[in-house]
């Protein structure tokens, strides 16, 4: 072995600020972690063999509260006559309706508006001394008109109902009335629509290995993924659907349509 001094190489020391230092050692620790993902992620097995499904619920439901409301309208030269008018109105609605069998703690009458009410009066002149015609608008008084808006709520359908349908025999009575058409709500909603899911979700799975039992050599695996689609309430025997689902309050019979999308492994 040579001691000559020549022979050996002098090693260089380099020296970091301790700034650098600190970014070089992240530096190598996310390349090891980012090579180790990727080998991770190339070795992990397909998931090619998974079946996606959907299942659907559907029940006629009969609706178990309404709402409806009237509008009662009264006139005059002024506003006293035109809110004593509209006051005798509200009174012979309220009266019939409790006749009909309502409660009166159902019967909501909400404050009065009083508007004045014009009319355009036109007016065609010719200049004196011209041929040129001239056209003039005033407005001019008409009265007074007073409305009022009564509605109700309760779970006795059939009792809106019919009172909703002959409320305008007050017409005969100088009642300015204009019956609105009742929406019809259906309260126990939220307990019905997780039996509705149970029932998609169980759709879906049947579906799924109906498929599966057609193409023959494959067996419906455990769950990977389930999510709630949208619930639409229309009238019943309609079709209809939206992004948002639909929440019907028009018809007394409805039919409620849940959807669930699946997925399954498949063995």
């Amino acid at each position: 072995m040579s001691n000559d001094p020549g022979s050996q190489r002098p090693v260089r020391s380099i020296s970091l600020p301790p700034l650098a230092a600190v970014a070089l050692a992240i530096g190598l620790a996310t390349s090891t972690y980012i090579a180790a993902s990727t080998w991770r992620d190339v070795r992990k097995p397909s998931e090619k063999n998974n079946i996606q499904i959907t299942g659907s619920a559907k029940k006629r439901i009969v609706s178990d509260h309404i709402e409806w409301s009237a509008t009662i309208e009264g006139s005059g030269n002024d506003r006293t006559a035109a809110y004593i008018s509209l006051k005798s109105g509200t009174e012979k609605v309220v009266a019939f309706l409790k006749a009909q069998g309502l409660k009166a703690d159902d019967i909501k009458i909400q404050s009065a508006t009083i508007t004045e009410e014009f009319e355009i009066v036109r007016e065609d002149k010719v200049l004196e001394g011209t041929n040129i015609p001239l056209r003039t608008e005033t407005q001019k008084s008409t009265g007074f008109r007073a409305v009022q808006l009564v509605s109700v709520g309760s779970p006795d359908v059939p009792l809106i109902e019919k009172a909703s349908r002959e409320i305008t025999s007050l017409l005969e009575q100088d009642v300015f009335v204009t019956s609105h058409l009742p929406r019809y709500y259906y309260t126990r909603l939220g307990e019905l629509k997780l039996e509705m899911l149970s029932e998609a979700a169980k759709d879906a799975r049947s579906r799924a290995e109906n498929i599966l039992r057609s193409a023959g050599n494959a067996e419906l695996g455990p769950l990977v993924y389930s999510s709630m689609g949208i619930i639409n309430i229309n009238p019943a025997n309609s079709t209809a659907t939206s992004s948002e689902g639909n929440n019907d309050t028009t018809a007394y019979e409805k039919d409620i349509i849940t959807i669930v999308r699946a997925e399954y492994k498949v063995q």
